[in-house]
């Protein structure tokens, strides 16, 4: 799963996984570029920094007409607060919807000719939100599901110059886990609902994307692959009272 000689670009890839996955690029042999509205908390040896909204077409549209070669686009830049639906207007969930689905949309429409050029690869960066209810992030776990019924869509019209692929990430340690699950005990309690026992590491999510990205995945498009620890252990068994371990045969 080499990627030596080919250019990348990850959005929203100064921190958490959208970092993990453009270190793990730039480990296959790429030459990384992370794009996001402000620089990196810490300069990232292993890849260039370009600032760049992807909300703002205009400028999305002339950053990838300033590239002289892509081969791999990471659609990585979004996320959502916490909001449940009542304590918003539709205009503030819009803008959510904007940056998780439509952003996706515009820089791959830019990115799509140099894409074509090289025969090049989209991953984009799903949740398992989009395959389930999303309580307090409802917008954004519609955002998801449109982003991987965009992507198979992208795949076919496309194809087979320009594959197409998601992951569909589950929950991430990352440096701002604590907004989400609380202190220490309460990142290892979550974990604990995890049939593999752990939250995902960035770095996981980047072995994931480099995989999409490589020839050894070069007849693989429009899939979604789930990247999230086995998923969650059906809450049914916990509070059944029937016994489970019953002899074996």
């Amino acid at each position: 799963m080499e990627l030596n000689g080919k250019v990348a670009v990850v959005t929203g890839g100064t921190r958490g996984v959208g970092a993990g996955i453009a270190r793990a690029l730039a480990e296959a042999g790429a030459r990384v570029t992370v794009c996001a509205r402000r620089p990196p908390p810490t300069p990232v040896p292993y890849a260039a920094y370009r600032p760049l909204d992807v909300r703002d077409g205009d400028a999305v549209r002339a950053f990838f007409a300033g590239l002289d070669r892509l081969d791999v686009l990471v659609n990585n830049a979004g996320g959502a607060p916490y909001r449940p639906l009542d304590q918003a207007d539709a205009e503030r969930h819009a803008r959510v919807i904007e940056l998780n689905l439509l952003a996706p949309l515009t820089v791959s429409l830019a990115a799509h000719p140099p894409l074509r050029r090289t025969g090049g690869s989209i991953v984009m960066i799903g949740s398992v939100s989009g395959d389930r209810p999303s309580p307090g992030t409802a917008a954004y776990g519609a955002a998801k599901a449109g982003l991987a019924h965009l992507a198979r869509s992208m795949a076919v019209e496309w194809a087979p110059r320009v594959r197409v692929n998601t992951l569909v990430v589950g929950m991430v340690r990352t440096e701002l886990s604590h907004l989400h699950y609380g202190d220490a005990d309460g990142v290892e309690a979550v974990a604990r609902t995890v049939p593999l026992g752990r939250l995902a590491d960035p770095a996981d999510v980047g072995a994931a994307a480099v995989f999409l990205a490589s020839d050894a995945a070069s007849y693989i498009s429009g899939a979604s692959l789930l990247v999230h620890g086995g998923g969650e252990r059906p809450a049914f068994l916990d509070a059944a009272t029937a016994d489970h371990h019953g002899q074996e045969t």
